[in-house]
């Protein structure tokens, strides 16, 4: 985690386009974030103080504070302040698993670590985590069950120079999504992702794995995880069944829907 050293310094935002301060505070406080200024759950300056800080109005902050909110990434406690956004293992699972009944109903999944090895990453690999071509990465392997039956595979790479020491010991016995491993042992929070879906064959080994003929269809889906300021800490590959189950998308943010 980078030192706090600088938690005093002055950020005068100077440029005087219209909208450009607030993005700058925006954008600044999220690199803070990445550096580990604040740590999960603490309060962050008051609005004042970072006014000040920046040198810019209090309006100016309070804008980007709101954005940061409405993503989730900080929390506004009533009467105590601003807090960085500590993502429980429900809050975790409900974001980033979207299987689930025919119906629209939701259940807790159980994971099963099928495997964890060390290895290189390959050119798609490589340009989602933004490393190099051949860069040291983990390769990690989900199966995903709910009601005892084999709903999706998960095939994880890490990047190992986010998480140094990782070992499958930590993800074998969990209790919590990946995601939740990631934030407790090193502090890195995964705050959005980006996804495409396909269907595609199952083939011998999905097909194995879930119960499937290889000639089965399933869904595949091609997620990048992003922390602060946009950073790549997880790519995967997650083949869905939907023989049994559907996967969940919800757009907006209307209350209710989740």
């Amino acid at each position: 985690m980078a030192s706090r050293k600088h938690a005093g310094s002055r950020r005068p935002v100077r440029d005087r386009r219209p909208g450009y301060r607030y993005l700058r505070v925006k954008e600044t406080v999220t690199s803070w974030l990445g550096e580990g200024r604040w740590r999960f759950g603490e309060a962050i300056p008051s609005e004042t103080a970072l006014a000040r800080q920046f040198g810019v109005s209090v309006g100016t902050i309070r804008h980007s504070i709101e954005e940061l909110v409405a993503e989730g990434i900080l929390a506004r406690q009533h009467g105590r302040g601003t807090f960085v956004a500590s993502h429980t293992k429900d809050y975790l699972y409900n974001v980033f698993f979207r299987i689930v009944d025919r119906d629209g109903g939701r259940r807790r999944a159980v994971p099963k670590l099928i495997s964890f090895r060390r290895g290189y990453a390959d050119r798609t690999t490589a340009a989602s985590l933004r490393i190099p071509t051949g860069a040291a990465i983990y390769r990690i392997a989900n199966l995903i069950t709910l009601d005892d039956a084999p709903v999706a595979y998960d095939d994880i790479r890490l990047p190992q120079r986010l998480f140094p020491g990782l070992a499958s010991d930590d993800l074998a016995q969990r209790g919590t999504t990946v995601y939740g491993v990631l934030q407790r042992r090193y502090r890195i929070d995964a705050i959005g992702a980006r996804e495409m879906i396909a269907a595609v064959k199952a083939g011998k080994t999905i097909g194995s794995a879930l119960g499937l003929h290889f000639d089965s269809p399933v869904l595949r889906i091609q997620r990048t995880a992003y922390s602060y300021g946009g950073v790549p800490i997880d790519f995967r590959y997650r083949y869905v069944s939907t023989a049994t189950h559907r996967y969940l998308i919800t757009l907006g943010r209307a209350a209710g829907l989740e």
